[in-house]
């Protein structure tokens, strides 16, 4: 028996508490303490942090960079290794951290030349470290963190008139091993101190961008160097800069960049006019298109516009998804029209869009309609956005008087948008059974309709259950059961009973799924 049966987790809240009553004297006796109980990696990563914050917090310390001596040392062995193809990830991190150590006491001329000496070649497999996928397996230091440091570095030691293009290739020389999705962020993070003629870098930097752009551009996918121009246009230019970015590219990226500025400023009435520009002028992708036209919904509703409900429908009419179907509907105020919209929608919806069709049926009260629906749908393809499953049996059996389903997750990806995703502000999106309600929807009373509803349900059940065991899908075992006793729970008559029994007696050779069947006996 192991010494513990489980790691213990420290209480967050108690952890806080403790550090804000030690003071730093006591602090510092706590990490004497407890540096040697920590692992090489885990002491190499605090170290490293402990340094890094010593020199930044305006003390004045910094700590004590490589000899000129040094420096040669670290060339040296680069290019030794470089001979052999491998270097051990040890002394190469000690070689970084001399670099680090550099940049934080400002000596860059020094930094850049460890950095460059080392991270060139590992970047570019020249040097192997051993590490299976990513360097920071090997290393204690931060190898983003220390290409960022190049660069920074390259910009310090560069002449004013040519930093723009030196910041550019020690960016390029750094792809293999940092990350500059934002690279004015990062830099302005990583530096020491505010980077000097910062506006005439700006100009330079903003030029050298559009020139790559113009030269390189090969299709209409995102690149870094479309990043690279909506980082410094919003810089420089604000939210007007990128407007003029969107509209001569009429990228989606572009004008998503353009409009989220205006929205992240606060200026709806902007947004507003944003987004619709942007539906207009995106070209050839309906998701694009949809996710403007939620934009410009999401406008209307933060301004109070009386044209909510109108914007909402244009939206789902011209990128139908369920989610902007529920909106449409739900914007409703009373049930007549909110019926008088389903009956425009059951003429528009698109053949394949399932589950929206199904809805549409069950809120006009075609219960019917709505069991073809489900009897013909597929026993596989549940998470679907167009499988009517998820809707319609947990409505049947609540319709019927049963229990509420334990249902698997949905995921409808095909619903998934900028807008509706956001924490705040969102657009109002009700649920079904909202609708339900407001539709004014009763159980259904006549014996033929109820009878087709629960033969619909078994026909989706028996597929479920012979989906799941023929692809040997052992996770699913529960929802397709459930789905069997469910059945057997809104019809407890004889037939019921020994419909279910037929059910277990096909499938007595999977011990799982009779497990899930007779565990849930009770409560069926």
């Amino acid at each position: 028996m192991g010494r513990y049966r489980s790691k213990p987790t420290p209480d967050a809240s108690s952890t806080e508490a403790a550090l804000d009553a030690m003071d730093a004297e006591g602090l510092r006796a706590l990490i004497r303490e407890m540096l040697p109980w920590f692992d090489e990696a885990l002491l190499a990563r605090f170290a490293n942090a402990l340094v890094d914050r010593a020199a930044r917090n305006g003390s004045g310390w910094v700590p004590q960079g490589p000899t000129d001596a040094v420096v040669k040392e670290v060339e040296a062995f680069a290019e030794a290794a470089k001979r052999v193809g491998y270097a051990e990830p040890s002394e190469v991190d000690a070689y970084l951290r001399d670099g680090a150590n550099a940049f934080l006491a400002k000596n860059y001329p020094a930094a850049f030349q460890i950095f460059r000496a080392l991270l060139i070649p590992v970047g570019n497999v020249d040097i192997d470290l051993g590490q299976h996928e990513m360097l920071d397996e090997v290393l204690g230091v931060d190898p983003d963190v220390c290409a960022t440091q190049y660069v920074i570095s390259m910009y310090m030691t560069s002449a004013p008139k040519n930093r723009g293009k030196a910041v550019l290739s020690a960016i390029d020389e750094m792809q293999g091993i940092g990350h500059f999705w934002e690279p004015l962020r990062e830099l302005e993070r990583v530096a020491i101190e505010p980077l000097p003629d910062l506006d005439d870098f700006l100009l330079q930097w903003k030029a050298l961008v559009e020139e790559r752009i113009q030269k390189d551009r090969k299709n209409d996918w995102d690149s870094d160097e479309d990043r690279w121009l909506r980082e410094v246009v919003q810089r420089t230019q604000g939210p007007e800069g990128l407007a003029e970015v969107a509209r001569a590219s009429k990228r989606a990226d572009d004008l998503r960049a353009w409009c989220c500025a205006l929205v992240e400023a606060g200026d709806w009435k902007g947004a507003l006019a944003a987004y619709d520009e942007a539906a207009e002028l995106v070209e050839g992708k309906e998701y694009a298109r949809g996710d403007f036209l939620d934009g410009a919904a999401l406008a209307a509703q933060e301004l109070g516009r009386k044209d909510l409900p109108a914007r909402l429908e244009r939206t789902w009419r011209e990128a139908p998804s369920m989610v902007r179907l529920r909106r449409w509907l739900g914007s409703s105020n009373t049930s007549t029209v909110l019926l008088g919209r389903v009956s425009e929608a059951l003429a528009a919806v698109p053949k394949n869009a399932h589950r929206q069709r199904a809805l549409l049926h069950a809120l006009s009260g075609n219960f019917t309609e709505a069991a073809k629906l489900l009897a013909a749908a597929k026993g596989l393809g549940w998470s679907s956005g167009d499988h009517p499953g998820h809707l319609l049996f947990p409505l049947f059996v609540s319709l019927l008087g049963g229990v509420e389903l334990p249902d698997e997750p949905e995921r409808d990806l095909d619903e998934l948008s900028l807008i509706s995703d956001r924490d705040e502000p969102r657009l109002a999106t009700p649920e079904v059974a909202d609708l339900i309600r407001l539709a004014g929807i009763q159980p259904p009373t006549e014996q033929a309709t109820r009878a087709a509803v629960i033969k619909s349900m078994r026909t989706a059940a028996e597929k479920r259950i012979a989906g799941v065991t023929e692809n040997k899908r052992r996770r699913h075992y529960g929802h397709a059961a459930s789905l069997a006793l469910a059945c057997a729970q809104v019809d407890s008559s004889t037939a019921g009973t020994k419909w279910l029994e037929g059910i277990r007696d096909e499938y007595r050779r999977y011990p799982a799924l009779q497990r899930e069947l007779g565990g849930r006996k009770g409560r069926a």
